[in-house]
Order: structure tokens, then C-alpha cells, then sequence
């Protein structure tokens, strides 16, 4: 799908910037104002909402096949939605199969799910490398997978958001999915990472 970004950039991204600038000259908002609102997408939005998203599926299969089947219904339905009317697809690892996710343009994110992106997932660096060499990249990030292991990179789009559904832990049998959200990580959600290991 193609970018329909200016400069590369992500729209929301450059209109906060630009909006920011705008009201904080004229005196209408303060900084304290603008850093509760990134507090809020940092600590309190996400990562947790995908989390819970995931401890979900892990939980209910009945779920974990609407997810699979209509990701943006199914996470609609747990109140969380795109902030710009964006589809989400869920992406399910196995043993078999590892998926990365990635914006090659800009940096096109499910905010909604993920909370705010990590500044490396924006860096040109990241972007061109994972299409290329994504087991590289992941062994970098401490990953690294079996061989056997087939890797999957799907590119973001401002239309098209993806969230990785990482494979739940073992050892976590009869876990309620309020003790399974607290093992998935957010690198586990874009796949640059796995979940926790219980403890």
C-alpha cells in the first residue's frame, strides 16, 4: 500500500509539532499540558492495551480466531481504536513463523495498541535494515532465532497497522489474562522481541 506521507513524516506526528508551536506561542496551552499527554500514550495508553489485547487470545480462542479473522473488529470491541480510523491486522508467530513489523517510509504505529513507538523504530536505520536483513537486525535486538524459524516483515501503512501476537510462554497454564498481560513486552508486539519468562 502506498505512503500518503509529506516528507516521510507521520501526519499526527507533524501536526502535534506543528500544533504545539501554535498554541503554546499564543499562551493557550502549557508545556506540563503537552507532557500529561505524552505521559498518557508512554505509561498509561500503552504498551499495556495491546498487552491485554494479547493475554486475551492467549486466553480465549474464540477471540484469538476474531483477532485473527478481523483484528480491527476485535480490538474495537475491547474499546481500543485507531486514532485516525486505521485497520489493524493481527499477526500470529508460531514455531514456524516469526513476524517483524516495520514502517519503511515514516513510522506508521498502532499508537492505540503500543502506546508511543521506541525512537529506534523511527531511525532510518531500523527501517531499510529489517527488510533486508531482518535476522541481523533481531539478533542485535537479542533474538535470535532457530534457523528452521521463517521471518515475516510487513510494512505499515497510515491505512494498515500491524500487531504481532507473540506465542505465549510456557509454564504459564491457568494464568488469568491480567497475569499474562504483565509478560508481554511491547518489543514482543512488534517482534523485535519475546515475551517475559515467568518468573
Amino acid at each position: 500500500m502506498p505512503h500518503d506521507h509529506d516528507n516521510h513524516l507521520d501526519p499526527m506526528d507533524a501536526r502535534v509539532r506543528a500544533l504545539e508551536t501554535i498554541l503554546t506561542r499564543k499562551g493557550l496551552i502549557e508545556t506540563a499540558a503537552v507532557d500529561a499527554i505524552i505521559e498518557t500514550y508512554a505509561e498509561k495508553v500503552g504498551p499495556q492495551n495491546g498487552a491485554s489485547v494479547v493475554a486475551r487470545a492467549w486466553t480465549d480462542p474464540a477471540f484469538a480466531e476474531w483477532l485473527e479473522r478481523d483484528a480491527t473488529a476485535a480490538v474495537a470491541s475491547m474499546g481500543f481504536t485507531g486514532r485516525q480510523g486505521e485497520h489493524v491486522r493481527a499477526v500470529f508467530n508460531t514455531p514456524d513463523q516469526h513476524h517483524v513489523i516495520v514502517c519503511t517510509l515514516c513510522s506508521c504505529y498502532p499508537w492505540s495498541l503500543l502506546g508511543l513507538p521506541p525512537v529506534w523504530y523511527k531511525s532510518p536505520a531500523y527501517r531499510s535494515r529489517v527488510v533486508i536483513e531482518p535476522r541481523a537486525v533481531l539478533a542485535e535486538f537479542g533474538l535470535d532465532l532457530p534457523e528452521g524459524t521463517k521471518l515475516r516483515v510487513w510494512d505499515s501503512t497510515a491505512e494498515l497497522r500491524y500487531l504481532v501476537v507473540p506465542m505465549r510462554p510456557e509454564g504459564t497454564e491457568g494464568w488469568s489474562a491480567e497475569q499474562l498481560a504483565e509478560l508481554v513486552t511491547r518489543e514482543s508486539m512488534i517482534g523485535t522481541g519475546l515475551p517475559r519468562v515467568p518468573a
